[in-house]
């Protein structure tokens, strides 16, 4: 890849998704000792707030919605390798760039479609209609537009390794190796 594009992507946009990535693990971590704090609660002291249960669910919001942009930085994501691996070098790196044109386009139109929901939302103060629920729906409704748009970074980062490679003289590397 170009010296410049490489610094770009490595150095300015690849932390980014990273970060995301390790929100999702801290939310993982917190999601389970959260769930053990529940049940000991509720089968020691028979006591089960609604308000520990939603921060469960909460928890699941930032898990799975910035965790689909770091599970595509480190290839984790879903292809059908039998017919992949079939072809040659150029046509991988063509059909990187395509799915990664793809994931760019859904990425940006999900995040753009879902600013409005995650307005209205906060417009109305949307919280829990449990009582002793959650107040502030919207701040966990926000995760939706932010998780997409580090999908659509990430997509912007494949582009750009895809399309150096794929137009660039030099025979192109393999681009779906796992990251370290």
């Amino acid at each position: 890849m170009d010296g410049l594009l490489n610094r770009f992507v490595v150095n300015r946009l690849e932390p980014v998704v990273r970060a995301a990535g390790w929100v999702a693990r801290a939310a993982v971590l917190m999601l389970v000792v959260l769930v053990a704090t529940n049940v000991l609660l509720r089968y020691v002291l028979s006591w089960s707030p609604v308000g520990m249960q939603e921060a469960e669910w909460h928890l699941v919001s930032p898990i799975a919605l910035l965790g689909m942009a770091y599970a595509v930085y480190h290839r984790a994501d879903v292809r059908v390798d039998f017919l992949y691996e079939r072809f040659g070098p150029r046509t991988r790196e063509g059909i990187d760039l395509l799915a990664s044109l793809l994931t760019l386009a859904v990425g940006m139109l999900i995040a753009s479609l879902a600013i409005p929901y995650v307005m209205q939302s906060y417009h109305t103060g949307e919280g829990s209609p449990d009582p002793g629920g959650l107040p502030y729906r919207y701040l966990l409704k926000v995760f939706i537009p932010l998780g997409f748009a580090l999908l659509a970074l990430q997509g912007l980062i494949d582009v750009l390794r895809a399309g150096a490679r794929l137009f660039s003289r030099a025979a192109p590397e393999d681009s779906r190796e796992p990251r370290p």
